[in-house]
Protein backbone atom coordinates (compact mmCIF):
# COMPACT_ATOMS: atom_id res chain seq x y z
CA UNK A 1 0.00 0.00 0.00
CA UNK A 2 1.65 3.57 -1.05
CA UNK A 3 2.88 5.95 1.70
CA UNK A 4 -0.38 8.35 1.12
CA UNK A 5 0.03 10.18 4.76
CA UNK A 6 3.39 11.35 7.01
CA UNK A 7 2.49 12.28 10.73
CA UNK A 8 5.43 14.41 12.05
CA UNK A 9 6.88 14.85 15.52
CA UNK A 10 8.15 18.29 16.02
CA UNK A 11 11.12 18.92 18.51
CA UNK A 12 13.96 17.35 16.97
CA UNK A 13 11.84 16.14 13.66
CA UNK A 14 11.05 19.48 12.21
CA UNK A 15 13.16 21.61 14.23
CA UNK A 16 16.82 21.40 15.98
CA UNK A 17 15.67 20.13 19.37
CA UNK A 18 19.03 21.91 20.87
CA UNK A 19 19.27 25.11 19.16
CA UNK A 20 15.20 25.74 19.52
CA UNK A 21 14.70 24.25 22.93
CA UNK A 22 18.03 25.25 25.19
CA UNK A 23 16.60 28.66 25.50
CA UNK A 24 13.31 28.08 26.48
CA UNK A 25 14.10 25.41 28.92
CA UNK A 26 17.26 27.20 30.77
CA UNK A 27 14.97 30.57 30.87
CA UNK A 28 11.67 28.65 32.64
CA UNK A 29 14.43 26.39 34.79
CA UNK A 30 15.87 29.73 36.07
CA UNK A 31 12.18 31.41 36.59
CA UNK A 32 11.07 28.70 38.52
CA UNK A 33 14.24 28.32 40.57
CA UNK A 34 14.28 31.75 41.40
CA UNK A 35 18.24 31.79 39.57
CA UNK A 36 19.78 29.71 41.98
CA UNK A 37 22.38 27.40 40.08
CA UNK A 38 21.91 24.87 42.21
CA UNK A 39 18.39 24.24 42.39
CA UNK A 40 18.60 24.69 38.22
CA UNK A 41 21.07 21.98 38.27
CA UNK A 42 19.14 19.28 40.10
CA UNK A 43 15.87 20.26 37.53
CA UNK A 44 17.73 20.05 34.55
CA UNK A 45 19.50 16.64 34.92
CA UNK A 46 16.79 15.25 37.07
CA UNK A 47 14.53 15.90 33.61
CA UNK A 48 17.37 14.64 31.58
CA UNK A 49 20.04 17.38 30.43
CA UNK A 50 23.86 16.04 30.89
CA UNK A 51 25.84 18.62 32.16
CA UNK A 52 29.02 16.83 31.50
CA UNK A 53 28.18 16.83 27.70
CA UNK A 54 25.25 19.63 27.67
CA UNK A 55 23.08 17.37 25.57
CA UNK A 56 19.42 16.00 26.54
CA UNK A 57 19.20 12.32 27.07
CA UNK A 58 17.33 10.37 24.17
CA UNK A 59 13.97 9.35 25.95
CA UNK A 60 14.05 11.63 28.81
CA UNK A 61 11.67 13.84 30.06
CA UNK A 62 12.78 17.12 28.11
CA UNK A 63 12.97 14.67 25.07
CA UNK A 64 10.06 13.70 25.06
CA UNK A 65 7.16 14.37 27.54
CA UNK A 66 5.00 16.75 27.61
CA UNK A 67 4.62 20.13 30.00
CA UNK A 68 2.52 18.12 32.93
CA UNK A 69 5.31 15.91 32.98
CA UNK A 70 7.99 18.33 32.91
CA UNK A 71 6.43 20.44 35.52
CA UNK A 72 5.65 17.55 37.60
CA UNK A 73 9.66 16.74 37.83
CA UNK A 74 10.71 20.17 38.29
CA UNK A 75 8.53 20.64 41.29
CA UNK A 76 10.06 18.01 43.63
CA UNK A 77 13.05 21.28 43.58
CA UNK A 78 10.55 23.64 44.09
CA UNK A 79 8.44 25.19 47.24
CA UNK A 80 5.27 25.13 44.66
CA UNK A 81 3.27 22.86 43.47
CA UNK A 82 2.76 21.68 39.72
CA UNK A 83 -0.93 22.89 39.06
CA UNK A 84 -2.37 24.86 36.43
CA UNK A 85 -0.39 28.02 37.91
CA UNK A 86 2.90 27.06 36.69
CA UNK A 87 1.75 24.64 33.93
CA UNK A 88 0.58 28.01 32.61
CA UNK A 89 4.02 30.04 32.91
CA UNK A 90 5.95 27.15 31.75
CA UNK A 91 3.80 26.93 28.88
CA UNK A 92 4.04 30.88 28.72
CA UNK A 93 7.49 30.89 28.77
CA UNK A 94 7.53 27.94 26.21
CA UNK A 95 5.41 29.61 23.63
CA UNK A 96 7.63 32.65 23.90
CA UNK A 97 10.92 30.83 22.31
CA UNK A 98 8.16 28.89 19.86
CA UNK A 99 8.55 31.89 18.07
CA UNK A 100 11.10 33.59 18.78
CA UNK A 101 13.83 30.65 19.32
CA UNK A 102 12.93 27.47 16.63
CA UNK A 103 15.28 26.67 14.04
CA UNK A 104 13.99 24.09 11.20
CA UNK A 105 16.12 21.12 9.98
CA UNK A 106 15.76 21.95 6.55
CA UNK A 107 14.11 24.35 4.30
CA UNK A 108 10.49 23.04 5.26
CA UNK A 109 8.44 24.94 2.94
CA UNK A 110 10.20 23.11 -0.03
CA UNK A 111 9.93 19.82 1.30
CA UNK A 112 6.33 20.13 2.01
CA UNK A 113 5.84 21.15 -1.19
CA UNK A 114 7.30 18.13 -2.80
CA UNK A 115 5.60 15.99 -0.76
CA UNK A 116 2.29 17.59 -0.91
CA UNK A 117 2.81 17.56 -4.79
CA UNK A 118 2.77 13.37 -4.33
CA UNK A 119 -0.90 13.79 -2.80
CA UNK A 120 0.48 13.32 0.61
CA UNK A 121 -1.17 14.68 3.60
CA UNK A 122 0.67 16.15 5.96
CA UNK A 123 0.24 16.25 9.57
CA UNK A 124 2.48 16.71 12.87
CA UNK A 125 1.86 15.20 16.24
CA UNK A 126 3.56 16.57 19.56
CA UNK A 127 3.96 16.17 23.27
CA UNK A 128 4.57 20.15 22.82
CA UNK A 129 0.71 22.04 23.32
CA UNK A 130 -1.70 22.24 20.76
CA UNK A 131 -1.33 26.15 20.82
CA UNK A 132 2.53 25.96 20.75
CA UNK A 133 3.35 23.52 18.06
CA UNK A 134 0.90 26.39 15.57
CA UNK A 135 2.73 28.91 16.89
CA UNK A 136 6.09 26.98 15.69
CA UNK A 137 4.52 26.22 12.43
CA UNK A 138 3.47 29.99 12.04
CA UNK A 139 6.98 31.03 12.77
CA UNK A 140 8.35 28.60 10.31
CA UNK A 141 5.58 29.84 7.49
CA UNK A 142 4.35 26.06 7.22
CA UNK A 143 1.13 26.31 9.19
CA UNK A 144 -1.08 26.01 5.95
CA UNK A 145 0.97 23.27 4.11
CA UNK A 146 -0.50 20.99 7.49
CA UNK A 147 -3.49 18.96 7.01
CA UNK A 148 -3.33 18.02 10.79
CA UNK A 149 -1.87 19.21 14.30
CA UNK A 150 -2.21 18.01 17.56
CA UNK A 151 -0.44 18.06 20.89
CA UNK A 152 -0.49 16.32 24.32
CA UNK A 153 -3.47 18.66 25.20
CA UNK A 154 -5.90 18.26 21.92
CA UNK A 155 -7.50 15.26 23.38
CA UNK A 156 -6.37 12.24 21.54
CA UNK A 157 -4.25 10.78 24.60
CA UNK A 158 -0.01 11.55 24.76
CA UNK A 159 2.82 9.07 23.08
CA UNK A 160 3.65 6.58 23.01
CA UNK A 161 -0.16 5.99 22.87
CA UNK A 162 -2.02 5.28 19.77
CA UNK A 163 -4.64 7.86 19.80
CA UNK A 164 -2.54 11.38 17.86
CA UNK A 165 -1.96 8.61 14.74
CA UNK A 166 -5.42 7.24 14.82
CA UNK A 167 -6.90 11.07 15.06
CA UNK A 168 -4.76 11.65 11.83
CA UNK A 169 -6.13 9.09 9.98
CA UNK A 170 -9.47 9.92 10.50
CA UNK A 171 -9.39 13.75 9.81
CA UNK A 172 -7.12 13.23 6.07
CA UNK A 173 -9.54 9.98 5.76
CA UNK A 174 -6.53 7.31 4.96
CA UNK A 175 -6.12 3.83 6.57
CA UNK A 176 -3.33 3.70 8.95
CA UNK A 177 -1.65 1.32 6.69
CA UNK A 178 -0.79 4.13 4.78
CA UNK A 179 0.81 6.03 7.19
CA UNK A 180 4.54 6.67 7.85
CA UNK A 181 5.33 8.07 10.89
CA UNK A 182 8.63 10.63 11.75
CA UNK A 183 10.26 11.08 14.72
CA UNK A 184 13.47 11.76 16.55
CA UNK A 185 12.66 9.85 19.99
CA UNK A 186 11.12 6.25 20.97
CA UNK A 187 8.04 7.40 22.17
CA UNK A 188 7.31 8.18 18.46
CA UNK A 189 8.50 5.14 16.87
CA UNK A 190 6.19 3.20 19.92
CA UNK A 191 3.33 5.61 18.67
CA UNK A 192 3.44 4.42 15.42
CA UNK A 193 3.84 0.72 15.98
CA UNK A 194 0.74 0.65 19.14
CA UNK A 195 -1.43 2.32 16.02
CA UNK A 196 -0.37 0.04 13.14
CA UNK A 197 1.36 2.37 11.13
CA UNK A 198 2.97 1.21 7.75
CA UNK A 199 6.54 3.00 8.85
CA UNK A 200 8.06 4.00 12.18
CA UNK A 201 11.39 6.51 10.31
CA UNK A 202 13.74 8.06 13.07
CA UNK A 203 15.96 10.91 12.61
CA UNK A 204 19.04 11.69 13.45
CA UNK A 205 18.26 15.76 14.14
CA UNK A 206 16.83 15.30 17.52
CA UNK A 207 18.40 14.30 20.57
CA UNK A 208 18.66 9.94 19.75
CA UNK A 209 21.67 8.34 17.75
CA UNK A 210 21.14 5.68 15.62
CA UNK A 211 21.10 2.93 18.58
CA UNK A 212 18.31 4.45 20.53
CA UNK A 213 16.32 4.38 17.14
CA UNK A 214 17.02 0.61 16.70
CA UNK A 215 13.08 -0.19 16.16
CA UNK A 216 12.71 1.95 13.29
CA UNK A 217 12.13 0.74 10.12
CA UNK A 218 14.08 3.28 8.68
CA UNK A 219 17.00 6.03 9.79
CA UNK A 220 17.62 9.37 8.88
CA UNK A 221 19.64 12.10 8.81
CA UNK A 222 17.09 14.44 8.49
CA UNK A 223 13.52 14.45 7.19
CA UNK A 224 15.29 16.30 4.13
CA UNK A 225 15.98 12.63 3.00
CA UNK A 226 12.42 11.72 3.20
CA UNK A 227 11.66 11.91 -0.86
CA UNK A 228 14.63 9.44 -1.71
CA UNK A 229 13.25 7.11 1.34
CA UNK A 230 9.78 7.29 -0.42
CA UNK A 231 11.16 6.55 -3.99
CA UNK A 232 13.28 3.91 -2.97
CA UNK A 233 10.36 2.18 -1.10
CA UNK A 234 7.36 2.65 -3.51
Amino acid sequence: MKITGILFDKDGTLIDFMASWMPAITEAANYFANDKPDVVEKMLTASGYNLQTHSIEAGSLLAAANNQQIAACWSQFLNIEADSSMLAKLEEIFQHHNLRSCVAVTDLPSLFNELRSRGIKLGLATSDSERGAKKTLEALKVAQQLDFVCGYDSGFGIKPEAGMVQAFCKAVQLDVQQIMVVGDNTHDLHMAHNAGARLAVGVLTGTSKAVNLHEADYILDNIADIPELLDNIL
